[in-house]
């Protein structure tokens, strides 16, 4: 498998780790044979320090684990994207993510498409377990059958827009529904990703 890999002169190949449940870039390490082939075997990640110049282990000190899902190689064979579960954050600065910078300074880059249901998501755990009062995330998930009637009413919505409104009007009630079946979601303790790994498999 690995033999379509192309290390470059010091043996080294680019990774980056990505959040196989959100699609979340997480961080960029390098690779050699050595520490790829360890991936496979142990599934967790390994890297090679260039400034330490050894193999080092994702979390062996940290603790914050990066799960191997899957390895992708690229076209060209000379990057890998490694598809992960993280245990906890991968950045030694304790942010979620290596690149939590806007290249302008910027210390919390705003959320693109692709990261606002993985965003949701967090909020919606950190909601149920922080309790803050005043919540109406916290009314609706101590309340399964009101969270069962907004799923209801904002699925009508979403329906009555299409027939009747703007495509802005759809997308804002769709948004409405996305966040109250995530709520529904959550009250269950059912993530996103087993809902999308239940997509994944009616693909035909």
């Amino acid at each position: 498998m690995l033999e379509v890999v192309k290390f470059d002169e010091r043996g080294l190949v680019p990774v980056v780790a990505q959040d196989a449940a959100s699609g979340e870039v997480l961080t960029l390490a390098y690779a050699n044979e050595e520490a790829l082939r360890l991936c496979v075997e142990t599934g967790e990640m390994h890297f090679f320090s260039r400034s330490r110049g050894k193999l080092w282990r994702k979390g062996e000190e940290s603790g914050n684990l990066l799960k191997l899902v899957q390895l992708r190689v690229d076209c060209d064979g000379d990057a890998v994207v490694a598809l992960v579960e993280p245990s906890g954050p991968a950045c030694h600065t304790g942010e979620r993510s290596c690149f939590y910078r806007e290249l302008d300074g910027g210390e919390a880059p705003a959320s693109v498409a692709h990261e606002a249901l993985a965003v949701l998501q967090r909020t919606l755990r950190s909601r149920a377990a922080e309790r803050p009062g005043g919540s109406y995330t916290v009314e609706l998930l101590d309340d399964p059958k009101l969270i069962g009637e907004k799923v209801e009413e904002e699925a009508e919505e979403v329906v009555r827009a299409a027939r009747e409104e703007s495509d802005e009007r759809v997308a804002e009630e769709a948004a409405d529904l996305l966040y109250h079946l995530s709520v529904l979601l959550a009250s269950r303790e059912v993530s996103q990703a087993a809902v999308l790994e239940v997509l994944n498999g009616r693909r035909s």
